[in-house]
């Protein structure tokens, strides 16, 4: 993999021997004539057409993406809420039930929720700890089961072995979001996923500035149908830019990986030492209930923490903003360390007494711990926990 996201889907000698991956900036392009335009569009003939169909650039993204992540096609978005949006859609028709993971990130659920209100196509959460309880959950007009491992923001791990032996027993498609793993810990096509998805803007960009949703699919025929209905219908595509910037960005997530995980392994110890904090949420952490599981099926532990404090929102919320070095930010796996509140951001959306079924409590904060020396890290969590100490006394 450290070879593939450098090299793959990329060969220098048929762009004019650049180095780097060139960008190319169109939105359309040109044909001799107007048979061979015919040709392309008719799919008679090799070439590219215009740029929500295809792109030089975007190309070279998707190559590599479906050789890091062991399928045989990806597609690239212009979120990913995109690619959710985009996998569901061709999932699903109305009537359909879809079988998901009890925890979500916000923005699924309420795609799921509008879905449901408009399309009649219905959705479950149900925790996946046995084979016995997923099936359980399933419906005649059940078509596919989509999770989230680790789940956004609790940690908890689904069993990825439980979930594809129900699969192939019933014929189901499942759809996994890798967005917390990246393709550097995880690799649910390898094992029985059809179709794996990560928010682009994370780990595999690292940087910050880019918003782009990636769709890998172990059947390469399939993928390209997608490309052809839902993608190219719907509009949803990554500008050329974006995939030059996340073809860079991808160069470093081996490494860039290496130190997130190991600055959040310190970070946790920290945070185990502290009496404020009353609840730690990390996959390979001993006192994790799933850590045997989580050990299992990823390499290791990511660089998310989520923790709660004592108090609730009021503490939460004070503690956040204590920080100094650490910016309070949604998003994860920018070199910048950065803590959000899910109550009232990220899973703000979900009603209250969901996101308590999915365990995120009005004290829980995530941190995606970043790049910068951690004891500058650990520094500014102590200093925060020492403001909000006094607040919690009067209380």
């Amino acid at each position: 993999m450290e070879t593939a996201v450098i090299h793959k889907g990329y060969g220098s000698a048929v762009h004019h021997d650049s180095l780097a991956a060139p960008l190319y900036q169109t939105s359309t392009f040109s044909f001799e004539t107007a048979e061979e335009g015919e040709s392309r569009f008719a799919g008679e003939k090799a070439g590219n057409i215009y740029s929500r169909l295809g792109n030089p650039t975007v190309r070279i993204l998707e190559e590599r993406m479906a050789e890091i992540e062991y399928g045989e096609g990806a597609l690239a978005f212009g979120s990913g809420m995109a690619a959710v949006s985009a996998i569901l859609i061709h999932a699903t028709k109305a009537g359909d039930h879809v079988l998901c993971s009890r925890g979500i990130y916000g923005c699924t659920f309420g795609l799921l929720e509008m879905m449901e209100e408009k399309y009649k196509i219905t959705h479950d959460l149900v925790s996946m700890t046995t084979e016995e309880e997923i099936e359980g959950a399933l419906r005649p007009e059940t078509v596919c089961i989509y999770l989230e491992t680790p789940i956004n923001p609790t940690m908890e791990i689904v069993n990825l072995e439980a979930v594809m032996a129900v699969a192939k027993k019933h014929g189901l498609r499942v759809i996994v979001d890798n967005t917390f793993s990246s393709p550097y810990l995880q690799n649910p096509i390898l094992m029985g996923a059809d179709f794996v998805l990560h928010s682009a803007t994370k780990y595999l960009n690292g940087h910050g500035d880019v918003i782009g949703g990636i769709l890998v699919g172990k059947d390469g025929e399939e993928m390209q149908n997608i490309r052809m209905t839902v993608q190219k219908d719907v509009g949803g595509i990554m500008s050329p830019f974006d995939a030059w910037l996340i073809i860079r960005g991808l160069k470093t997530l081996h490494v860039r990986m290496d130190r997130h995980i190991a600055n959040a392994k310190k970070v946790l110890a920290f945070l185990k030492e502290e009496p404020l904090v009353k609840k730690i949420y990390y996959p390979f952490d001993d006192a994790h209930p799933q850590v045997e599981i989580a050990k299992a099926q990823m390499k290791d532990g990511g660089g998310l923490i989520s923790f709660e404090i004592e108090g609730g929102k009021k503490e939460a919320q004070a503690f956040m903003n204590a920080l100094s070095l650490i910016k309070i930010a949604v998003s994860l796996g920018d070199a910048e360390t950065l803590i959000q509140h899910p109550a009232s951001m990220t899973h703000a959306v979900v009603p209250q007494t969901e996101r308590e079924a999915m365990g995120i409590t009005e004290s829980l904060m995530r941190l995606s711990v970043g790049l910068e020396h951690t004891d500058d890290l650990i520094e500014d969590l102590a200093k925060a926990f020492e403001t909000v100490k006094p607040k919690l006394q009067e209380a």
